[in-house]
């Protein structure tokens, strides 16, 4: 008997969440790399869209979020019923572990999946089942061997943060094909827009044909409003009809939904984000080959270093770059020691950080 109150069992054994650091000792402007968010910042329809709801802040936003669910049927050609929205994709994730996962399930995804993952098993007391990889790329025969009988979710990142990868349509469809009808296939989409590549394939076409198949995405990336929480998913009607017994009424702000509104439409945001992306996503991983750091080859809108497991000189490049001012993700915490994810930015930005971390290169090799 213990004189505080204590939580469930394991939960203090739970390695908390970071996100990516912000601040670079000495610098009042630094530029941050560190979290995949839009270079560009938010569109200037979603700070309009704010600024006028800024007047009603003292009534609670649409429960159901129907404007906004109606506007991505539209958009997507999608059943508005089956569209759930929430505090970013992140809170949907937590979602569906709350809502399907019991004691003792297992739940599968790639030994470098997004964090969440693991942390979604371990807060409902089910157990993580990290598959091992082929060079940082998920293996669809792997995954598929993993399976037991008390697998009940399955986690893709498609494409993946932190590793960048991108499973093409093909293993996709594979996976699913593997899966027992009760296990649960969630393709997590959140940097869809950035990918350049006919073999993707986000998951939409699975939900719509299966009752096994859930896909999440957001506003977070190209649409540039993580500071706002919102996402959403596509899902068969009886999992949208779980989720919403589950959800917050009011899980979705009244800023947000705004905010996402407006920028659904802006095609011309969309397509700058996406094409800058594309275009600074290849030189930059030109310019980090040329120094004799790996790039490993990326579909969304940040970049994996590699350092060939040398995890001194990694922590010695990140500290170099933000002694300059760059703040660049150690990978540590993903179970990568060795590697750093850099963000895609602003052009100026790119280029100072291509031009520092060349110098370090020719520093490092001197001592």
């Amino acid at each position: 008997m213990t004189n505080q109150p204590d939580p469930r069992p394991g939960l203090l054994d739970i390695l908390a969440y970071r996100g990516g650091v912000a601040d670079a000792p000495g610098f009042n402007a630094p530029i941050k790399l560190s979290s995949n968010e839009n270079c560009f910042g938010a569109p200037e329809v979603a700070k309009q869209a704010i600024a006028k709801q800024s007047s009603s802040l003292e009534r609670y936003p649409d429960g159901g979020a129907q404007n906004l669910r109606k506007a991505l049927a539209k958009k997507h050609d999608l059943d508005v019923e089956r569209i759930i929205c929430g505090c970013g994709s992140d809170e949907i994730l937590q979602l569906i572990g709350r809502s399907y996962l019991r004691p003792g399930d297992e739940v599968l995804f790639s030994a470098h999946g997004f964090l969440t993952y693991k942390l979604i098993a371990l807060q409902n007391e089910a157990v993580p089942v990290m598959v091992p990889e082929d060079d940082l790329y998920a293996n669809v025969d792997r995954m598929l061997a993993a399976l037991t009988s008390r697998t009940r979710l399955v986690f893709v990142a498609n494409p993946n943060n932190p590793t960048g990868y991108m499973m093409p349509k093909a293993d996709l469809l594979r996976l699913h094909a593997g899966l027992p009808k009760h296990v649960l296939l969630i393709v997590d989409a959140a940097y869809a827009e950035y990918v350049d590549d006919s073999s993707y394939s986000c998951g939409m076409e699975l939900v719509r044909e299966h009752d096994n198949v859930l896909t999440t995405r957001t506003f977070s990336k190209v649409y540039g409003l993580a500071g706002l929480r919102i996402g959403w998913a596509y899902c068969p009607q009886q999992v949208a009809d779980v989720l919403n017994r589950v959800r917050s009424p009011f899980n979705a702000n009244r800023l947000a939904q705004a905010a996402a509104l407006a920028a659904l439409n802006d095609d011309g945001f969309v397509q700058k984000s996406a094409d800058h992306v594309r275009k600074w996503r290849k030189w930059l991983s030109e310019e980090i080959s040329k120094t004799g750091i790996r790039v490993y080859p990326s579909a969304g809108n940040f970049i994996l270093l590699g350092f060939n497991g040398d995890a001194k000189k990694a922590d010695a490049a990140e500290r170099f770059l933000m002694d300059r001012g760059l703040i660049l993700r150690g990978m540590r915490g993903f179970g990568l020691p060795g590697f750093l994810r850099l963000t895609v930015g602003l052009d100026n930005e790119n280029q100072a950080f291509a031009s520092a971390l060349s110098e370090f290169m020719i520093d490092y090799g001197k001592t």
